[in-house]
């Protein structure tokens, strides 16, 4: 009689309680934005997280231990998808590529109007995390400036100038979207375009 085979060993299946815990938390920083994005930091409770996500207070702190941890997750997750939205082919002429550039941040800062205002008037007060996100960001938004500059970019006082310009569109899209008062976006976008592109000359003019 011939000898049994050895029974096969199991097969190993990938482990899934890391991925299910990933992605519980990619869906609990979804429903995070959505809700920052229509009400303020203060606005939004723990207990309002916990029931729209179907789960218990003590199941939410487990992923994020205090709701300033849940925060600094949707703002790190908004600031990815915002530098995704706006990103543009390299290839574009630098003109198109400026337009569809800010046409695409007026479009994410209007779907998120409460959470952006809350965030650029400190709505969660001095916290370093937040800060720091929002100046990766920015230098983000700068060095693809340098890259599409129609002048030569890379010159310090061009990137000087580039960096208020970022802070020129966050201040002037906050006044618009607290304000409007008659401006369509459009209108707004070629102000923008144009202050930006002045800004650009009067740089690479002083070199």
């Amino acid at each position: 009689m011939p000898p049994r085979r050895a029974a096969a060993a199991p097969r190993q299946e990938p482990p899934r309680a890391r991925l299910d815990v990933d992605e519980r938390r990619r869906q609990l920083v979804a429903l995070g934005i959505e809700l920052f994005a229509a009400r303020s930091y203060d606005e939004v409770s723990i207990d309002e997280l916990a029931r729209e996500a179907g789960i218990s207070k003590g199941l939410l702190y487990h992923y994020f231990p205090t709701k300033r941890d849940f925060y600094v997750a949707t703002v790190r997750e908004a600031a990815r998808q915002l530098l995704e939205r706006t990103a543009t082919p390299t290839g574009m002429d630098p003109l198109e590529r400026l337009r569809a550039g800010l046409d695409a941040y007026l479009g994410y800062v209007i779907e998120h109007a409460p959470a952006y205002a809350a965030l650029l008037r400190s709505g969660i007060g001095a916290d370093a995390e937040v800060a720091r996100i929002v100046d990766e960001t920015r230098e983000a938004f700068v060095t693809r400036l340098v890259e599409g500059a129609p002048v030569e970019g890379r010159e310090p006082l061009v990137r000087a100038a580039l960096r208020g310009c970022v802070g020129f569109v966050e201040a002037a899209t906050l006044e618009w979207i607290e304000r409007r008062r008659g401006v369509s976006r459009e209108a707004l976008r070629r102000m923008l375009e144009q202050v930006v592109l002045r800004v650009l000359e009067t740089a690479a003019a002083q070199g």
